[in-house]
């Protein structure tokens, strides 16, 4: 509790520290709240276009479309194709100063969705070659409307503008199909953050548990680095009714996956970092009385540090193969498997410093200083290049129980529209404000 009111405290020490240097900004922040309840209409109905025409990682063809259209619209210089299918859009004000960038991501998930809405999605397609529904289950399609807005904003504020504003909308954060690349990495692999070269970049994500008007931020780790892994434990096959003629990789699978759970219990030290071992799925055999020659597991590892992360991925590897090999099994760990993202690092010195952005957006009431989110984000592949902010703003309705929202990645997951008009206020005010403070300095 004495940690909570120390953070309560820094937070108030902050913004009136730097109070003084938005005073001149009031007129501007006038002009954004006016300026994004003109547009908070046309946006909600891009996020519903979005919504009820969603498309898979390195797969957001028209999404990307009608971005580049709108882009150019507004005079922009725009790239497309960046990543495969991402969009940038390039904002040069009319005085010198910095680069900022701001990122949205486009792609929707493999789910069905069961919400009963008017912009519901019954997009049907092919993901890992299996037939699938698909859905914007984690904001996106939010992101890129507010993104969107806010480049529209922006562009009528040029004059204004001390410096130049990237606009990058991003395909395949989810991650891609096997065997491809994608993300926020093919993206800074490319060279999106140069060209002009990006001094520091900001990041927003919708959250269903979040009350609509609340931002939630963390300066340091804000989102645990992550890969996937695949463990194929190979045995001997035998009928049900002679297990001693083989050597079962079902029985040896389950010891693997007992066994894996005490990574974190007794290796990871709790005091300092959590840390994730999740199994999500195990495959193996097709009758009640044949004993397979093999049995394949999938997961995933999150942790908050480089040094955790080797940990646990090497306790994975040596957990899996030693267990196999003392029953005479073989097991192939692949790790990471077809992902891999740092730890989300929202740079200390920049996030401090535009906590009275937040504020002046939301009111010091409203802006809650966080403990680290298990989730990932590769958000963090921008933030490990150049100074990062990455932060949620609240999607739950108003008068809705937070607790009883529907998880992100579920068919039930939903936004409540006006979360849109605190995204596109917070990115403006972002934008203008640390263009004043690097003006000051």
């Amino acid at each position: 509790m004495r940690q909570f009111y120390f953070l309560k405290a820094s937070i108030l020490f902050i913004a009136l520290i730097y109070g003084d240097l938005f005073l001149s900004q009031t007129n501007y922040e006038a002009l954004i709240v006016k300026k994004v309840s003109a547009i908070e209409h046309k946006v909600i109905n891009w996020r519903h276009d979005f919504h009820q025409n969603p498309e898979l990682g390195n797969r957001e063809f028209r999404t990307a479309e009608i971005i580049a259209k709108h882009l150019q619209s507004l005079g922009m210089e725009v790239q497309t194709k960046v990543g495969l299918t991402g969009v940038v859009g390039i904002l040069k004000g009319d005085k010198p100063g910095p680069v900022i960038a701001l990122r949205a991501d486009m792609d929707a998930l493999p789910i069905k969705e069961k919400n009963d809405l008017p912009y519901k999605s019954t997009v049907i397609s092919t993901y890992n070659g299996k037939e699938t529904g698909v859905m914007h289950a984690c904001g996106h399609d939010g992101h890129v409307a507010i993104l969107m807005g806010v480049a529209e904003i922006l562009s009528g504020m040029k004059k204004d503008l001390r410096g130049t504003v990237k606009f990058i909308f991003q395909p395949a954060e989810e991650g891609t199909p096997i065997g491809e690349e994608g993300g926020a990495k093919l993206m800074v692999k490319e060279g999106v953050l140069n060209n002009p070269k990006v001094d520091v970049i900001f990041g927003l994500h919708l959250g269903a548990g979040i009350e609509v008007g609340k931002i939630t931020y963390r300066p340091a780790a804000t989102m645990a680095g992550t890969g996937d892994f695949k463990i194929t434990v190979i045995g001997k096959a035998s009928h049900g009714a002679s297990p001693w003629t083989s050597i079962d990789p079902i029985v040896v699978s389950s010891q693997i996956v007992n066994s894996l759970q005490t990574i974190v219990s007794r290796n990871v030290n709790i005091k300092e970092n959590a840390a994730v071992v999740t199994v999500g799925a195990i495959n193996g055999g097709n009758r009640f009385n044949i004993i397979p020659e093999k049995v394949e597991m999938v997961g995933t590892i999150r942790t908050f540090s480089d040094e955790d992360e080797n940990l646990v991925f090497n306790r994975v590897r040596t957990i899996a193969e030693k267990t196999a090999e003392a029953a005479g099994a073989t097991a192939i760990v692949e790790l990471p498997y077809s992902m891999h993202y740092p730890v989300t690092f929202n740079n200390i010195l920049l996030t401090n410093s535009m906590v009275p952005s937040l504020v002046k957006s939301v009111g010091l009431e409203n802006v809650i200083l966080v403990t680290p989110e298990t989730g990932a984000e590769d958000f963090s592949y921008f933030a490990q290049e150049v100074p990062g902010l990455y932060f949620f703003i609240g999607g739950c309705a108003k008068g809705n129980d937070v607790n009883l929202a529907a998880p992100h990645h579920t068919a039930e997951f939903i936004i409540d529209d006006s979360s849109l008009k605190t995204g596109m206020t917070v990115f403006c005010n972002l934008v203008f404000d640390y263009l004043e403070l690097h003006k000051k300095k």
